[in-house]
């Protein structure tokens, strides 16, 4: 009724169709609003209640979800997802905050949570493997957006003949410097590389991670993670030939920051060791 009393006052179609479809979408499959000011407006309302609920601690419990908390975030998700809205989750949530001031506790943390807990049970529905949304999913992509394009990639990397050595290898390091007792940083002196084989690595990274890093920022995603497959070789001769816990420790350290350069380059589109059998 609202698009019809807009009309009948003379405000337009754009604002019309937006009064008329900021509710949308209203269930599965429902049709997303026609233009952008609807799209603000949707996103606005539905990002009201979710921010609104949870600063004050009403979530769904359950199968009790009495004001369709869920519901509304699947729209948010599609509305970011369809219409390819360049903005981040975290963002578009921040927006939400101060229509509430002191009135609630920041509840952030746990509707990103929300978000993509239902965001990968959407795409497991939608026929995309578990492991290829755990991988993407892994890294909490700010852009909506960007996770199809993603989710395209990770399939197109588990299809290479280096993509079961590249990822055990990614979920090897990862268990390494989860355990190092210090920070590590991905940080390399030339001058305390001694053996070939980490010689070898860290000149395949200087060469493949640039390459992999300009199709990133492209959006090319496929291609950035297509480049890190040229690292194979050199990956497992280093775990072949080189002891990363060196009793010396300046040797050790160096071969962490190695280490964690490789893991920073591979884990840019998703994180790959969760392909790992």
């Amino acid at each position: 009724m609202g698009g019809y009393y807009a009309r009948h006052d003379g405000l337009g179609d754009t604002v019309a169709d937006a009064i008329e479809d900021h509710y949308k979408p209203r269930f599965a499959g429902d049709s997303l609003p026609r233009n952008a000011v609807g799209t603000v407006v949707a996103l606005a309302d539905k990002l009201e209640t979710l921010v609104g609920m949870f600063g004050i601690g009403n979530l769904p419990t359950g199968d009790k979800d009495p004001f369709a908390l869920r519901r509304h975030a699947l729209g948010v998700i599609r509305l970011l997802t369809e219409n390819e809205v360049p903005l981040g989750l975290d963002a578009v949530i921040a927006q939400a905050l101060p229509a509430f001031g002191a009135l609630i506790t920041d509840p952030r943390v746990a509707l990103l949570d929300f978000f993509y807990d239902r965001l990968s049970g959407t795409l497991r529905e939608q026929g995309h493997s578990a492991q290829a949304v755990d991988a993407v999913l892994a890294l909490r992509p700010p852009r909506l957006s960007d996770v199809g394009r993603r989710l395209e990639a990770v399939r197109a990397f588990a299809q290479l003949p280096e993509a079961p050595a590249l990822a055990a290898a990614n979920k090897r390091v990862g268990n390494i410097l989860k355990k190092a007792d210090v920070e590590v940083r991905p940080h390399v002196d030339a001058a305390l590389l001694t053996e070939a084989a980490e010689i070898a690595l860290a000149e395949a990274l200087a060469q493949m991670a640039p390459l992999a890093d300009a199709a990133f920022h492209l959006g090319n995603y496929t291609s950035s993670l297509q480049a890190l497959a040229g690292l194979r070789e050199a990956v497992d001769a280093f775990f072949d030939g080189v002891m990363v816990n060196a009793p010396e420790p300046a040797l050790k350290a160096n071969r962490l920051g190695l280490l964690k350069q490789l893991h920073v380059a591979m884990n840019r589109v998703a994180d790959l060791g969760r392909l790992a059998a």
